[in-house]
């Protein structure tokens, strides 16, 4: 399902191509970054960037950067950490870490320690550095945390332009330089990335533009487009780890997050060794794993797509976003229902393949019977049904098989509600039911799988014959039958019609249709009625997939 390369990157199989990273091997000019790279909002790889810093040659801890680094910071300096309870993957949620401070130099004590015991994770015998069993040397970190194996000096300030005193490693700057490229940004805040072993940064965006450079060690980045949220599932929009996504990387729990199953096929990952450099756009979802002491910078600088949005128009943007995403889920649900339905054969089967002529009841059955089985060859000539194409036919059969057995179940109280309200189409239902399958609400509405593959003109065809032959029928149909996305995809069809006749052929057909009912705006009212309500019901999927919000629905 990936595209794999000789280094381990892989692309997934329904990422675009437009938004896979760029790969350069040197630097850009800037003016290539400002015009060509940033405004796209896509990652872009950027290789040996840092090898001419400072920081490149002076902390690599495999030749003496450790004792270097110790030195430049000094003995008396803490920082804030961040101590993972969940052993080596590190999540956004505080309910899974807790920031602890830590002496610089004792972190760094650890660290050698690991270079000369790099199996002592395994093996707490030869690791004296343990930190519930603090020696009378320097080295380990606190004996108030439980293994520096579960440390991260994450996101330790270098540079802040909002808070000076949180930058407590800023002595570190001499030895760090802007990429030429985004030379001139104005810098939010610069910081540095440390790990003693192996660890797992869980999956979330963050809201500035990024470079990640790694100055020693590895990185493999794993990123998906902001439109990949949906196989993300992120948390609540208004909880504290709102830009994370609620899967778990190491046991995704695929029973209740079904999306999260094809999250890879839309993801990109690649690898950043020492000297190479990440653009990470604001808004992209990463998710790392670092090696064993792995060192790395980060610039963060805010984006064109937030400075340049005023403020006063929020609430238009806001009401514009989730009108543009309601209206893509829409089609998307609609076009990937009607391949769907199409795979197999000319019409959606119903749960009953069998539907026919031998299922109708009543007098229209009869009616039915009469114009197939008449010996007069000039009726049948003559009969409307006779016109029909045999998929169009078997359509039909379906379509009054439906109503009459729904009919039937009713007057045997079997049922008390209509086919089309299915409990999985009420607002009310619990979030995950709602937004684990969105093809559900076709699974469950039986008119809607059989009209979504007839072409607009096919359908046009078995209504008016529904409409001269059995017009109780189609007006149980309308009425009692048709479900949310039934009456979407019905009232796409009829746009569909409209395209394909004249003023003339328009007004004669919705004459004839609308002419079945009793109360033609009943009819109406149940056709935009139920509209409204799919256009909901997809509008709360959006809210799940995008916000992590569940609503229901205004009574």
């Amino acid at each position: 399902m990936r595209a794999e390369d000789d280094e381990g990157e892989f692309v997934g199989a329904r990422l675009d191509a437009g938004l896979r990273a760029a790969r350069f091997a040197s630097p850009p000019p800037a003016e290539e970054f400002v015009a060509a790279i940033e405004p796209r909002n896509v990652p872009a790889v950027f290789r040996g960037v840092v090898k001419d810093w400072t920081a490149s040659s002076r902390w690599d801890p495999l030749h003496g950067g450790l004792d270097y680094l110790l030195e430049k910071v000094g003995p008396d300096v803490a920082v804030e950490a961040m101590m993972s309870s969940t052993g080596h993957v590190f999540c956004g949620d505080l309910r899974s870490h807790e920031r602890v401070l830590v002496p610089f130099s004792k972190f760094i004590h650890s660290c050698k320690s690991y270079l000369r015991y790099p199996n002592a994770s395994s093996d707490s015998s030869k690791e004296p550095e343990n930190l519930n069993e603090p020696t009378s040397s320097e080295e380990g970190c606190s004996s108030s945390l439980e293994s520096c194996d579960q440390v991260y000096l994450a996101q330790v300030s270098i540079l802040s332009t909002e808070n000076k005193e949180r930058s407590s490693l800023e002595v570190l700057k001499e030895d760090i330089q802007e990429p030429t490229f985004v030379r001139g940004k104005p810098f939010s805040s610069i910081n540095i990335w440390m790990n003693r072993a192996h660890l797992r940064s869980s999956t979330h965006y963050d809201p500035h533009h990024n470079i990640l450079c790694v100055v020693a060690g590895c990185k493999k980045v794993t990123l998906w487009p902001p439109s990949a949220s949906p196989y993300l599932y992120p948390m609540a929009v208004y909880g504290e780890a709102s830009n994370h996504s609620s899967v778990s990387i190491e046991e995704p729990d695929y029973a209740s997050y079904t999306r999260a199953r094809y999250m890879k096929e839309y993801s990109e990952r690649v690898i950043l060794n020492s000297g190479d450099a990440l653009f990470i756009p604001e808004g992209w979802y990463h998710q790392v794993d670092s090696d064993d002491l792995t060192i790395a910078i980060n610039f963060w600088w805010k984006s064109r797509i937030m400075t340049e949005m005023l403020e006063h128009m929020d609430a238009y943007y806001l009401r514009r976003i989730l009108s543009r995403l309601v209206d893509k889920e829409m089609n998307k649900m609609v076009k990937e229902s009607s391949l769907h339905c199409s795979e197999g054969s000319t019409v959606c089967q119903t749960t009953d393949e069998a539907s026919g002529v031998d299922h109708l009841t009543g007098s229209e059955q009869l009616s039915l019977h009469s114009h197939l089985t008449s010996s007069d060859s000039s009726d049948k000539k003559d009969s409307p049904l006779q016109t029909l194409e045999p998929s169009t036919l078997q359509a039909l059969y379906e379509l009054i098989s439906l109503v009459h057995n729904s009919v039937e179940m009713v007057s045997q109280n079997e049922i008390t509600e209509p086919t089309s309200q299915d409990a999985s189409c009420n607002p009310s239902n619990e979030r995950k039911k709602i937004a684990a399958d969105d093809s559900s609400l076709l699974e469950k509405d039986a008119i809607a799988k059989i009209i979504l593959p007839l072409k607009p003109l096919e359908l046009q065809s078995a209504l008016l014959v529904m409409a001269h032959t059995f017009p109780r029928t189609l007006e149980a149909l309308v009425l009692n039958m048709l479900g949310p996305i039934g009456a979407e995809i019905l009232t796409r069809k009829f746009d569909e019609m409209d395209q394909q006749a004249t003023k003339e052929q328009q007004s004669e057909f919705y004459k004839t249709f609308y002419g079945v009912f009793d109360d033609q705006y009943a009819a109406m009212d149940a056709l935009l009625n139920g509209k409204e309500l799919f256009s909901f019901q997809v509008f709360q999927s959006v809210l799940d997939q995008y916000i992590g919000v569940h609503a229901d629905r205004p009574k």
